[in-house]
């Protein structure tokens, strides 16, 4: 099982149900499970555990998989993207990438330079100006109070502050389902108070406010954002 096959399963949906597929990620990542352990069967991994190795599929070609659906709609508004991952590890990277890199470091002071743990960097590739950076997860829990952190980190540096931080997740155990205050969850909370926002891709319903959103509606903020930037 590779992304490759995890690809073809979405688009085998999208044929389907057309721009809606995004609601069956979920589903998707079901159908890849099945797929994954067969071939896991065939040359298990050391202590026989499945589960770990699903986990560590499912998590990594997740994010290749949102990469891979925004991917041409954001290049179609003249705006770059790049995964946080190849950023960080790539040993020889373009002059392009090496000043957007150091643009996205936070200064930890004597403690040096950091890259923010995030799954993609969008930016403008005339400017170098970075509009925001995406964390994926399955759940919020995974990682959401993580994002906010790096939020706040950003708006803790004038040349930083402008840059977006938003969340994609699936929300396979519903945290963002409610938002009013008797009902509203934690990972929820941290969504509406230090991120700039979050989009579900989800066939379960939810209240929707104006940070936590349906996946389609990134890209129109993501276009507000852009002609912002560009003032």
């Amino acid at each position: 099982m590779t992304f490759e096959d995890l690809k073809k399963l979405y688009l085998k949906k999208k044929a389907v149900v057309g721009e809606e597929a995004y609601k069956y990620v979920s589903q998707i990542l079901k159908e890849a499970k099945v797929l994954h352990k067969r071939d896991w069967k065939k040359n298990p991994t050391a202590g026989g555990d499945h589960e770990q190795s699903w986990r560590a599929f499912k998590g990594k070609n997740m994010e290749k998989l949102i990469l891979f659906i925004i991917e041409d709609a954001v290049e179609a508004m003249g705006l770059k993207i790049i995964s946080g991952n190849k950023l960080e590890r790539a040993k020889r990277i373009s002059d392009e990438l090496s000043q957007i890199k150091r643009k996205l470091c936070v200064d930890y002071d004597e403690y040096g330079m950091h890259l923010p743990d995030v799954d993609m960097v969008i930016y403008n590739p005339n400017t170098l100006d970075i509009l925001c950076v995406i964390s994926c997860k399955v759940t919020l829990r995974e990682r959401i109070a993580q994002t906010g952190y790096w939020k706040l980190k950003f708006l803790q540096d004038s040349s930083q502050k402008h840059i977006a931080v938003f969340f994609a997740t699936p929300d396979e155990d519903q945290t963002l389902k409610f938002k009013s205050k008797a009902l509203i969850k934690k990972g929820r909370a941290i969504v509406e108070m230090d991120t700039d926002g979050c989009y579900v891709l989800s066939e379960h319903e939810f209240e929707e406010s104006s940070k936590v959103k349906a996946f389609p509606k990134f890209f129109d903020d993501l276009e507000k954002l852009s002609k912002r930037c560009a003032k």
